[in-house]
């Protein structure tokens, strides 16, 4: 993989990053829920976001935003 996929690739799995933890925040889940949270490249180039272990409370919240937003 040329550097520039590289880098190409890691901004976008960053950024997607900081759009969940942004939207995280704003449901109110502490930082500490998801701090393992991180942008990740593959061999091949592929953006991809690791979000790690995430509390169980955390996960419902989620998905219950998710729903109220799915209904709209």
């Amino acid at each position: 993989m040329e550097t520039q996929t590289w880098r190409d690739s890691r901004a976008e799995a960053s950024d997607a990053a900081e759009e969940i933890r942004a939207a995280l925040a704003a449901l109110g889940i502490p930082e500490s829920a998801w701090s393992g949270m991180r942008p990740t490249v593959t061999h091949n180039g592929n953006a991809y976001v690791h979000l790690g272990v995430l509390p169980a409370h955390a996960v419902e919240r989620i998905a219950e935003a998710l729903r109220r937003q799915s209904a709209h």
